[in-house]
């Protein structure tokens, strides 16, 4: 029998490390990010990300052979629950989100000249990338209804449509794009993913979407959400990846793990919001005696360390069966994950803020900024209804209907108990 609640030792160093890397150098650094200029900034983060590789920790989820540590996506959980306790940590250990989604895509689909000039460059950190399914016009949480389009024209194809909250995009050497190219074609085969450059005639980013986590974007930020126009735009056509048509094969590739990674981040997140909330109940009083000792506030801080580590096991048991069954054994266990961790972060959030009172709801404490980037959860990476749909299919296949009364129907079962062991009664009496 194999239950083992423990991280191998040897990583458990890797781990420790991490922590006190993010604690002590990233975290410190997050009230004057804005006082940087990009070049400070670039100038700041290589020495930071040296040392990760240092450590043997840079894209520790992805193989080898794609410049990783091939831990696979337990490791990358584990790793998670510490790097997401900083919003830029991740760019600092190079799994950063878009770029690290797409780089699984093409390492999945794309030729070896597709990877020479856009993967490798990519997980080198020398470009970035952008992923857009999205679009303004129908619902995202089905993707079949996606409208934009490409076309085959001899040697390019002819792009036109519209994406909406493209994360990164104004700020994307590339966007993988998500068409339909085989409009006649069944529903998820109409589909194909096809890369555009920066600067391609016809593709326009007209501006970074303000949003509830970003209010006042700067264009061009990185983890801003931008509108792109596809005008004609026309692109050879050995830049599509994959096959015509394996568009939606090819997005469960990228987008299993990217829930996974939003959903271990958000936990580490949350916990930074638990410290807070632990280290406020032990520092303030009211009515005469300290929040420690309201039992309301005793409350606040039991339901959370519950729902983080009944979430922490529900999250870590998705990666580890993504990496011993593949994601698509896993695709229920990482929709809970999803699921549940949204409403773990928001909750966990919420009560630390409620304690921080005035304090917790100005911008003098993270909390306020955490509380608004969190109601993107059940949004991102498909809504939360969709997968809940997902989790309920998975469920009802392991059940047939019956004809009559229930199975557990308790007389129907009385009368086949007294003749399965009638010799039982007999014997006794």
């Amino acid at each position: 029998m194999s239950w083992d609640f423990a991280t191998d030792p040897e990583f458990q160093e890797k781990l420790d490390w991490a922590r006190a890397f993010v604690d002590e150098q990233l975290i410190p650094l997050e009230p004057i990010m804005g006082d940087f200029t990009e070049a400070q900034w670039h100038a700041v983060q290589e020495p930071l990300k040296q040392q990760v590789k240092d450590q043997g920790l840079w894209a520790c989820h992805l193989e080898k052979e794609l410049g990783g540590q091939g831990f696979g996506q337990l490791a990358l959980a584990q790793m998670n629950l510490v790097t997401g306790r900083c919003p830029f940590a991740q760019e600092i250990f190079g799994n950063m989100a878009p770029d690290s989604g797409n780089s699984e895509l093409l390492a999945e689909g794309g030729t070896p000249a597709q990877k020479e000039r856009w993967l490798w460059p990519n997980l080198r950190g020398e470009i970035r990338s952008a992923f857009a399914i999205t679009e303004p016009f129908v619902a995202s949480t089905d993707p079949t209804q996606i409208t934009s389009t490409a076309v085959l024209d001899g040697d390019e194809w002819v792009i036109n449509g519209r994406k909406w909250m493209i994360t990164n995009a104004s700020r994307a050497d590339f966007i993988i794009f998500m068409l339909v190219t085989e409009p006649d074609a069944p529903v998820y085969q109409r589909c194909s993913m096809i890369i555009v450059e920066k600067g391609t005639p016809g593709m326009h980013i007209p501006r970074d979407i303000p949003t509830m986590h970003h209010p006042h974007s700067e264009y061009g930020a990185i983890g801003n959400h931008a509108e792109v126009l596809l005008e004609d735009v026309r692109v050879p056509k050995d830049h599509l990846i994959g096959e015509r048509g394996q568009g939606f094969v090819l997005s469960q590739v990228r987008l299993g793990p990217g829930r996974i990674h939003h959903a271990t981040r958000w936990l580490a997140e949350a916990e930074r919001a638990f410290d807070m909330l632990c280290e406020r109940t032990r520092s303030r009083t009211s009515f005469g005696k300290g929040y420690e000792k309201h039992q309301l506030i005793q409350q606040y801080i039991a339901e959370s360390r519950i729902e983080l580590e009944m979430a922490k096991l529900l999250t870590l048991r998705a990666a580890w069966k993504m990496d011993g069954a593949g994601h698509r054994a896993a695709r229920a266990d990482i929709a809970m994950a999803k699921v549940n961790n949204a409403k773990v972060l928001y909750n966990v959030i919420d009560r630390a803020l409620q304690v921080h009172g005035s304090l917790g709801y100005s911008c003098d404490m993270p909390l306020e900024m955490m509380y608004r980037s969190a109601r993107m959860a059940p949004l991102v990476d498909g809504a939360n209804e969709v997968h809940l749909v997902t989790i309920a299919r998975e469920e009802l296949k392991r059940y047939e209907a019956v004809e009559g009364w229930p199975s557990e129907h308790i007389p129907s079962r009385r009368e086949a108990s007294l003749r399965r062991f009638a010799h039982l009664l007999e014997a006794g009496a």
